[in-house]
């Protein structure tokens, strides 16, 4: 079982976007374990962010309650691959843990994945979520 978890830093719009979109996309295929985290602590036990769950709801991608967590330590033993959004989430990823001898921490795409909290455009950060993904599954 591959057990990949995506990270941003609130782990409210972008990671548990791609979280849900590869979980519809991988549905009938139990050879995963999909879920994401946050390199922050800012928005630990929130819930998605509405307009991240609207985007999903247009595009009739299924989710379900999802609970912001913070990445930990002892994360890096629980999962086979870490796929962030952008350059500084690679840089808060490598300080908690320390190093990343398995190389085990990516990039979903070469560019940055905007954060749509900040640009607030969710179609940009959805389209480059699906591509990264489809790119990720061909693989």
């Amino acid at each position: 079982m591959l057990k990949i978890c995506f990270v941003c830093l609130g782990n409210i719009c972008r990671s548990p976007m791609a979280e849900f979109i590869m979980k519809a996309k991988v549905k009938d295929n139990n050879n995963y374990l999909i879920t994401s985290r946050a390199t922050s602590y800012e928005e630990q036990g929130n819930d998605m962010y509405p307009p991240a769950k609207k985007k999903l709801d247009e595009k009739h991608i299924p989710y379900t309650k999802h609970t912001a967590t913070r990445l930990e330590k002892d994360d890096y033993d629980k999962f086979d691959v870490f796929y962030c959004m952008e350059d500084s989430n690679i840089n808060n990823v490598l300080r908690i843990f320390g190093s990343d001898p398995e190389n085990k921490i990516k990039k979903l795409l070469p560019r940055d994945i905007a954060d749509p909290w900040y640009t607030g455009n969710f179609d940009i950060t959805y389209n480059d979520l699906v591509e990264g993904i489809d790119k990720l599954i061909q693989k």
